[in-house]
């Protein structure tokens, strides 16, 4: 039988959960960016008395009168007609629909959701592969009704049981590989669906740009329209020794073969993370004399926070790190191998502050992030008799004086 693998992309996943506490809201240009409260104190003190869906559209605030650097997470299909998009500074969206409403971050419900429709997904096909927060790959190949329309049948029955379960929608992709799937879950959004066979890739794939490929990033997309080929069809029609000889061996060949829709990856039902991690951009660049009480507690929470993760998926690690961005966007990242896998919050940041001393902090911070590596879960650690050593104290209300790592 042909492969029938899905790739179920939720539509705006963040803004619907929003509109979904927000119902008046549908339908407007929304930005969700910037603070990371459960509910905005803003809109709640707004409605006084009232429940959510009751408070007044004219009490939300906009994103005109939003001062600060943080970023979008996502938008509603409303606000990117304006040209908004992920990852664009707020100022800058404000500038292109000053009139768009702000909400905040709520990761915590978000969550929440997807939990939820990865359950219902595995519920009618089993064989699913968790690929974040919004998306997922399934199996449809060997399912009851798998083959029938080229797999609509049952793409049709997760998306109606998604939106039944969360009044959520989603658009989903069905191919016979993962590389096309993912392609073609972008065809018909949102809530859409869209089959493409074996016999579909020079009518449906090959007219797109080369940037429709994942795995094809700015760099290679760049390069390759110096070198005049933009299309997939252009790409396909490439010699694969030409592509070795502008791109490397693996990465040219691989291009080679995406191109011509190839690609044998399984659906991985089950992965283990190599890392965990948490971090966070500042309101104002913070400097390690001047703001070192608040940089210290940011790193405490972090620290904290990652730790709280690890436990609660059951994994421990030996391999902590931390992630710097400066305020001229530079990236610096520094390492600190333990004696024993950990998931304790002391350990993790005295390893970290480890790490910070190796690394400049001579210059404003944008950013700051810890990360736990080398990840087993616990029954590995046991199994291996790894006993993690008392961790070192520092006090559960200190905050760690970034001025000494100046020297």
């Amino acid at each position: 039988m042909p492969r029938r693998i899905a790739h179920i992309d939720m539509d705006a996943f963040y803004a619907s959960v929003e509109l979904l506490r927000y119902p008046q809201l549908k339908g407007l240009p929304v930005v969700i960016g910037g603070g990371r409260r459960k509910v905005d104190e803003v809109i709640k003190n707004a409605g006084a008395g009232k429940s959510l869906a009751d408070i007044p559209v004219s009490a939300f605030p906009q994103i005109k009168d939003y001062v600060g650097r943080g970023v979008i997470t996502t938008a509603t299909y409303a606000a990117r007609q304006f040209g908004i998009g992920s990852a664009m500074g707020l100022m800058k969206a404000a500038r292109l629909c000053p009139q768009a409403i702000l909400l905040p971050v709520d990761f915590d419900e978000y969550r929440r959701f997807s939990r939820l429709f990865k359950g219902i997904v595995t519920g009618i096909a089993p064989q699913m592969e968790d690929r974040g927060v919004d998306e997922v790959y399934a199996d449809l190949t060997d399912l009851p009704d798998g083959q029938i329309d080229g797999g609509r049948v049952v793409a049709q029955q997760i998306q109606q049981s998604v939106f039944a379960q969360t009044g959520l929608t989603c658009s989903i992709g069905v191919a016979p590989n993962k590389l096309i799937a993912k392609m073609a879950s972008e065809f018909n959004k949102p809530n859409g669906i869209s089959i493409v066979g074996a016999d579909d890739l020079q009518t449906l794939v090959w007219p797109l740009d080369c940037r429709k490929i994942n795995g094809i990033g700015p760099k290679a997309s760049a390069k390759l329209a110096a070198l005049g080929i933009h299309s997939i069809a252009e790409l396909a029609a490439c010699e694969p020794q030409w592509l070795v000889a502008h791109f490397g061996k693996a990465y040219g060949a691989w291009m080679h073969n995406a191109a011509h829709g190839r690609d044998d990856r399984p659906v991985v039902t089950e992965s283990e993370p190599v890392s965990m991690s948490r971090e966070t951009t500042f309101d104002r660049d913070l400097h390690a004399v001047h703001d070192k009480a608040e940089l210290g507690a940011i790193f405490t929470q972090l620290c904290t926070k990652l730790a709280e993760d690890l436990q609660r998926k059951g994994y421990v690690g030996k391999t902590i790190g931390i992630k710097l961005r400066y305020d001229d966007f530079k990236i610096a990242t520094r390492d600190h191998t333990i004696d024993h896998p950990t998931a304790d919050a002391r350990t993790i940041r005295h390893a970290a502050g480890q790490c910070l001393k190796r690394a400049p902090l001579d210059k404003k911070l944008r950013l700051l992030g810890v990360r736990v590596g080398s990840l087993m879960t616990l029954a590995e650690a046991h199994h291996l008799k790894l006993k993690e050593p008392e961790a070192p104290a520092y006090g559960a209300q200190s905050s760690l004086d970034f001025e000494s790592f100046l020297h």
